[in-house]
């Protein structure tokens, strides 16, 4: 059953894959013509996504335990990693300039963070799982190009870069978390791949929309 939960992943992944050349932002940064204002933005955007996503993710490893068992590692792990991406994160915006006191966010980024939100409320753990995991493909390829572009073309410090490089590295643990909570959750016949993938499907369009309105940014 690890093969068909491996395969399942890996195909639900690649099928809510976004275009590559949907996304407004990310190939200006790469190419550095984006304004250091929208990456003063996307630092202060992040300021609200990290504890959001950390909280929610808190959330469904506590519902876990009772309804998912096998997921509460996959959910513990991420909220580590969300503690720690913050610490990194305060380095990017002190690199910004960001001054998070005055900034009202926007509504197209902070789309994203309500809707993991409401998955912590409403669905299942292990539906969840498989949707987070094919939505966190994109997210890393993301923020791979970020962490070169800016240090080649914006002349940010490594320390400063530290948050897009922890989201790039690839996580064996966490693929294999993600693995052992599909396979126990396909064995028990509780996973909604159907559900899952209406998840994932959301999950891309909330984050298209978070590049979008950074995009728009003067």
């Amino acid at each position: 059953m690890t093969h068909s939960a491996r395969d399942l992943l890996r195909t639900t992944t690649a099928a809510l894959a976004p275009d590559p050349q949907a996304n407004p932002l990310v190939p200006r940064i790469a190419a550095g013509t984006a304004p250091r204002a929208t990456l003063t933005a996307l630092a202060l955007e992040q300021t609200w996504v990290i504890p959001a996503d950390r909280r929610a993710f808190e959330h469904l490893a506590d519902r876990s335990a009772v309804a998912d068992p096998e997921a509460v590692a996959f959910f513990t792990t991420l909220a580590q990693g969300e503690a720690l991406a913050g610490e990194h994160l305060a380095a990017f915006a002190l690199a910004c300039r960001a001054q998070e006191a005055s900034y009202e966010p926007l509504p197209g980024c902070q789309a994203y963070p309500a809707y993991v939100a409401w998955l912590a409320l409403n669905a299942a753990p292990a539906d969840v799982v498989l949707a987070l995991t094919a939505n966190f493909s994109a997210w890393g390829g993301y923020c791979a190009t970020i962490a070169t572009a800016l240090r080649e073309h914006y002349g940010f410090s490594d320390e400063a870069c530290a948050f897009f490089d922890f989201f790039a590295e690839p996580s064996p643990d966490l693929d294999r978390l993600a693995t052992a909570a599909v396979e126990a959750a396909l064995d028990a016949g509780r996973l909604d791949e159907e559900r899952a993938r209406t998840y994932g499907r959301l999950l891309q369009t909330y984050e298209a929309m978070f590049w979008d309105a950074l995009s728009a940014t003067p």
